[in-house]
């Protein structure tokens, strides 16, 4: 039994200070049903990716979606966690739940409200993602963990800080089409590749552009059954899914060699029976432009350490062979930590179903979709395609 996307919403993405977390998961949820012309009593169950202890005194959220429609009221409702793919590993509870047999519609949502406390508070928490005792609790932060990435793989191939300013630049002028990005504006090359009072160095040799942004928002999709799924205006078939976890301590693992998002890729890809040539497009988890050019290594559009010339011969660019984070990415787009990876399932249908307006990429058939949770320890693809 497989499992279609029907239906979905998104808010923006940004600093929503008129909008509480229940305010953002209530206004994606009633959006959601009515984008699959359905009611709250026709959903089997409801999964929300949240993070775990963060930037909310909300901690027990899972039946803030019943808030939105009384008919959702007695359906199972959980709260899913793991890190930055919360979305992914909400979303993927949900696809369970359907395979299973025990649900055959289902409500996802994935919400963030991050805006809310300090700059060094929203440090703290993020910090808890990593390998706390030998990372977070001496001083480590994720810009951190992400510039000894950065300097070791500049260490092996060479020094790529122009590369991430054209990474950086190719996310901010994507994210200029995308209606719910957080920041939709073209920031240039140059302004990416300077240190400056605007662009300061936050973690050497990482610069504030090469850094997601904190953010609010939230995402939904209603999963169907692909047994019902026709019977829907809108019906995008994920063909294949795959997790992959790897060690924790950064210490045990080749951070460079990016093992499990290569992995997780090779095995989507593997049953869906397809090459990452054949894909349309793809969003992935860019939370440091070094994420993204370590992702075209991983999903085998380069060799390693050869990453940089698919953005010389423009082949992730909007209008290339294989388009990276149309959206902008999380780098544009913004990044609310539980409403990412349902995010990017909601631009990958769109993409499918030709409803991406600016972002469009024309004739789209197979999209791949990368969540990743920490640094790069949970590792979600979908590979995602209309349903034939």
């Amino acid at each position: 039994m497989g499992v279609c996307i029907v239906g979905w919403a998104h808010s923006p993405f940004g600093r929503l200070d008129t909008l509480d977390l229940e305010s953002l998961i209530g206004g994606v949820t009633r959006a959601s049903l009515g984008h699959a012309g359905i009611a709250g009593s026709e959903v089997d169950g409801v999964w929300l990716g949240h993070l775990n202890g963060g930037f909310v005194p909300d901690i027990f959220t899972s039946s803030l979606a019943l808030q939105a429609d009384d008919a959702l009221r007695w359906r199972p409702a959980t709260r899913v966690e793991n890190a930055c793919a919360s979305g992914a590993a909400a979303l993927y509870a949900a696809c369970d739940a359907i395979e299973a047999g025990r649900a055959r519609v289902a409500l996802v949502i994935g919400a963030e409200k991050m805006t809310g406390v300090s700059g060094p508070e929203v440090t703290r928490i993020l910090g808890n993602a990593s390998y706390v005792k030998e990372e977070a609790a001496r001083g480590l932060t994720f810009p951190g963990i992400f510039a000894q990435v950065a300097l070791a793989y500049f260490e092996r191939y060479g020094d790529h800080s122009a590369t991430l300013a054209h990474i950086a630049a190719k996310n901010h002028a994507n994210g200029v089409r995308n209606p719910w990005a957080q920041m939709r504006r073209d920031l240039g090359f140059e302004f990416c590749n300077t240190v400056s009072d605007r662009n300061p160095l936050i973690a050497a040799p990482l610069r504030k552009t090469d850094c997601s942004m904190v953010s609010d928002g939230a995402a939904a999709v209603i999963l169907a059954d692909s047994s019902i799924a026709r019977q829907f205006p809108r019906a995008v078939a994920l063909r294949s899914r795959a997790q992959v976890n790897d060690f924790l301590p950064m210490s045990r693992r080749d951070a460079v060699a990016f093992e499990g998002p290569r992995r997780a890729w090779a095995k989507a890809l593997d049953n869906a029976r397809c090459s990452v040539h054949d894909l349309s497009l793809a969003e992935v988890h860019d939370c440091f432009t070094i994420a993204e050019l370590l992702t075209y290594e991983a999903m085998g559009l380069a060799a390693p350490g050869q990453g940089a010339r698919l953005l010389a011969e423009g082949t992730v660019a909007a209008g290339g062979k294989l388009p990276i984070n149309p959206s902008g990415g999380l780098k544009a787009k913004g990044h609310p930590i539980g409403a990412t990876g349902v995010s990017m399932h909601v631009l990958a249908a769109m993409q499918l179903m030709g409803e991406a307006g600016e972002m469009q990429v024309p004739g789209a058939e197979l999209v791949g979709v990368f969540n990743m949770g920490g640094s790069a320890v949970a590792n979600y693809v979908s590979i995602l395609e209309r349903l034939q």
